[in-house]
């Protein structure tokens, strides 16, 4: 069962809505351990000093802010408890948005809040004033010792969902990537652009979360499990790539429109249906927005 990790209250003029503050994802992607090949045993991490090669105690390490490569201002930790934000309880919210007004891009990690001790209806109050005005909640909290910019907004039937953002100066300018600047250059005729349209209506459809999974991370378990099965696996040899010529972009856009076509045997204007679920090695995963994650090393 989910515990809770933070509570407080949101706080809008004079109302205050006690909640607590539950992770709205589990993430699920495969971790690994780095073993020595011979021994098994797993490696340890030390803390090393190169110029003397002695291990560093903890009570002897400092942060240090680099300001060129090897010169760096040492930070004493009381200098930053000083500064560390006034750790209230409240999510304070500071104005009221049309949710289609945030890019994306904004947004950082989902959390779920539930009413605390007291606050069922302020909280159901709150929910349904945002749903009827069709308005999400920009406010601040601190949370583990770190200020937090977050919008709040009525998810499902009856609950409040909050989302951690990332500030505008954090957020990379389009413009600084050359490939963007050039490709918007680029001139599109109509008849491609009318084709690369009827491509995307061809594949158009209702937005189904269940539909999507990670297969990379199934085929990553199952290879696990096999191998602590006792299983040999053979890896088989890279693919040579094909050096058949590559199609020009109006013949691509046809071919695509074509298959599409014959896959659906209606012109392509047939809803997508969800495919049938297939048993993964792993504990199935509650609904969420689809993430983006692989395997990774420790």
């Amino acid at each position: 069962m989910p515990r809770s990790i933070w509570t407080g209250a949101i706080s809008f003029g004079l109302v205050t809505v006690p909640v607590k503050l539950y992770s709205a994802v589990s993430r699920k992607s495969v971790r690994f351990h780095q073993l020595n090949r011979e021994t098994g045993v797993r490696i340890q991490q030390k803390r090393v000093d190169p110029t003397t090669g002695d291990e560093v105690p903890y009570e002897d390490i400092v942060k240090g802010y680099e300001l060129t490569p090897d010169r760096y201002v040492v930070i004493e930790p009381g200098e930053l408890e000083a500064l560390d934000p006034k750790k209230t309880k409240s999510i304070e919210i500071e104005d009221f948005v049309a949710l289609d007004e945030i890019d994306p891009i904004y947004f950082d990690h989902p959390y779920y809040l539930a009413p605390g001790a007291g606050g069922a209806k302020p909280y159901r109050l709150l929910l349904e004033a945002m749903r009827a005005t069709g308005r999400v909640a920009i406010a601040n909290v601190v949370i583990r010792s770190k200020q937090q910019l977050v919008a709040v907004r009525p998810m499902g039937d009856g609950a409040l969902a909050m989302s951690t953002m990332v500030y505008p100066d954090e957020v990379v300018d389009p413009a600084t990537i050359d490939e963007l600047s050039a490709a918007g250059e680029i001139e599109i005729n109509e008849r491609e652009l009318d084709i690369a349209k009827q491509l995307v209506d061809s594949l158009a459809g209702a937005f189904e979360a269940d539909r999507y999974r990670d297969t990379y991370r199934e085929q990553v378990l199952s290879l696990v499990e096999r191998k602590a099965e006792g299983e040999e696996i053979a890896v088989q040899p890279a693919a040579e790539e094909d050096d058949a010529p590559v199609p020009d972009l109006m013949s691509a856009l046809k071919a695509s429109l074509d298959a599409v076509k014959a896959r659906d045997g209606n012109g392509g204007t047939q809803s997508k249906q969800a495919p049938a679920k297939q048993a993964s090695p792993s504990k199935p995963a509650a609904k969420k927005p689809a993430a983006k994650r692989t395997a990774s090393k420790q």
